[in-house]
C-alpha cells in the first residue's frame, strides 16, 4: 500500500472530487493517461499526486505498474475569507475554498 497527500490545493473540493471519482479502481498507468488528457484544472496536481504515490510504492520495493487506485479522498482544507465591497456601503463575504486530497494505491489482486 502506498499513499500520497496533497494538503492545501487552491480549488474547491466539489470541483476536485469530479476528477477524483474518475480514478477510483483504475490501474496507475490508466489513471495517469486519463489525467493527461482531462481538460480540468485539478487534473495536473492529481497526476503529480499519483506519480508521488507510485514513487513511494517503488521506494518500498513494490511494483507501481501492478497497483490500482484504491481510494481518492477529497475533503475541505479550510477557506480564506475576504469581503467584496457592494452597493450602498455594504460588503459581501467571499469564501476561497481549499482542498485536501489523499490517494491510496493497492496491489492488484
Amino acid at each position: 500500500m502506498a499513499q500520497a497527500i496533497l494538503k492545501s490545493h487552491n480549488q474547491s473540493p466539489r470541483k476536485v472530487r469530479l476528477v477524483g471519482d474518475l480514478l477510483k479502481g483504475k490501474k496507475v498507468q490508466d489513471a495517469l493517461t486519463t489525467l493527461q488528457f482531462l481538460p480540468k484544472r485539478a487534473a495536473t496536481p492529481m497526476k503529480k499526486l499519483i506519480e508521488s504515490a507510485a514513487a513511494t510504492a517503488k521506494a518500498r520495493g513494490e511494483n507501481p505498474e501492478d497497483m490500482t487506485v484504491q481510494s481518492v479522498v477529497v475533503e475541505s482544507a479550510g477557506m480564506i475569507k475576504r469581503y467584496m465591497p457592494r452597493a450602498f456601503g455594504r460588503a459581501s463575504p467571499i469564501r476561497h475554498r481549499k482542498s485536501r486530497v489523499i490517494v491510496t494505491l493497492e496491489p492488484s489482486a
